[in-house]
């Protein structure tokens, strides 16, 4: 296909995803991340590099795989991957994705809570903002430790049930609300996606968010050893942030001895998401 008419279908079969976020202040620069979503995934790459080592040659798994821009960048390194994802017009897009780059990337339709897969087939399992949308998240946790070799590493989001403000709706308090009437604003605020084209339309009722603490639990119980990525980062001092003042306060915090304390405060109570590693361990016997 001529690079023109790859780029004019694949902005093509994007669009139709994108309109029921005209809200966004920023719908013209995030619509170009979509369009381009593999030119800004450095910060997963780099938590799948620091799991790696190197990403040349090691088999991963992008589960819940979206429009393809992970997948992409990870394969342009040398990966060997592999693409799950539900929604098969997302696998359609993923595939034009690749053959931007001469890639022929292997995709499969279905569900993470039975992958088509062999066990202990991958070094890397990726998951970034799915486990929120399964139907049962201990299925998908346990079909990622079977297909992971052992020692191999999970790395996902958790959408934080005590968000401060909602990754999903971009709306303040909705998750510290009950359920009916955190969606009564959200239908109030005109956020829901009762017009977009997705299968399955959630409502927040139907999502999983956790605490730190309750998913850290379901985790350990699958047979992982859990590690937040971003607490790592502050300890290794490779927390970066864009704005000057949360480059002050944590500064700040650190030469007081107080920058994990606050961090872990946080966590607890309104940061919208976990990056989280989890690291396939043995389990005991109740587990399998």
């Amino acid at each position: 296909m001529h690079d023109e008419t790859l780029e004019a279908e694949l902005a093509a079969r994007i669009a139709s995803w994108l309109e029921h976020m005209r809200w966004r202040r920023d719908f013209a620069a995030w619509r170009e991340r979509r369009l381009f979503q593999e030119r800004y995934q450095e910060e997963h790459l780099e938590s799948a590099r620091a799991c790696l080592g190197t990403l040349e040659g090691r088999a991963v798994l992008d589960l819940g795989a979206g429009m393809g821009g992970f997948a992409v960048a990870v394969a342009r390194e040398g990966a060997r991957i592999a693409a799950m994802e539900f929604n098969g017009d997302y696998c359609g897009i993923t595939r034009l994705r690749g053959r931007r780059y001469g890639l022929d990337l292997p995709v499969a339709r279905g569900a993470g809570e039975a992958l088509p897969f062999g066990a202990e087939g991958f070094d890397l399992v990726c998951a970034w903002d799915v486990l929120e949308h399964v139907q049962d998240p201990w299925a998908v946790l346990d079909e990622a430790w079977r297909v992971l070799r052992p020692g191999g590493a999970f790395l996902l989001t958790v959408v934080n049930r005590r968000a401060f403000r909602d990754p999903h709706y971009h709306l303040p308090l909705v998750n510290w609300l009950p359920r009916p009437w955190a969606e009564a604003l959200i239908r109030r605020a005109a956020r829901g996606k009762g017009e977009a084209a997705f299968a399955d339309r959630q409502a927040l009722s139907e999502m999983h968010y956790y605490t730190w603490g309750t998913f850290r639990r379901l985790a350990t119980t699958a047979g992982f050893r859990v590690e937040d990525l971003q607490e790592q980062r502050l300890r290794q001092g490779k927390a970066p942030s864009r704005r000057a003042w949360r480059r002050f306060l944590r500064r700040l915090l650190h030469i007081v001895g107080l920058e994990r304390p606050a961090y872990r405060l946080a966590r607890s109570l309104f940061l919208p998401s976990f990056e989280v590693a989890l690291w396939k361990e043995s389990r005991s016997p109740s587990t399998t």
